[in-house]
């Protein structure tokens, strides 16, 4: 009994986590690994490699902005396959070789 309070407990607690990331607007280094799933390794590649989105005041601590971020995750869109079909398709009737 004790042990399925405790797994409430930490569920809750994580939920809590999760919300109060939301809420923020600039988000520490490890609070920007749990809100984009990476680990702090990957983070840190995409930090030096400048692949991301980032803010060193004082060249110290890194922090990110959640709106960029975002952005960020958001920034790549790629077709699915009927889209790229369905985009061939009006090309093809606007240079007149598809005949229905």
């Amino acid at each position: 009994m004790d042990n399925v309070i405790i797994n409430k407990l930490d569920s809750i607690s994580q939920m809590l986590r999760e919300q109060n990331l939301l809420k923020k607007e600039v988000l520490t280094f490890n609070e920007a690994a749990d809100y984009l799933s990476v680990s702090s390794s990957h983070l840190y590649k995409l930090t030096s490699g400048n692949v991301i989105p980032f803010y060193k005041p004082n060249n110290k601590k890194i922090f990110f902005k959640r709106s960029e971020l975002d952005a960020w995750l958001t920034s790549k869109r790629v077709e699915s396959n009927s889209e790229i079909d369905s985009q061939a398709d009006e090309y093809l009737i606007r240079k007149g070789k598809l005949n229905f």
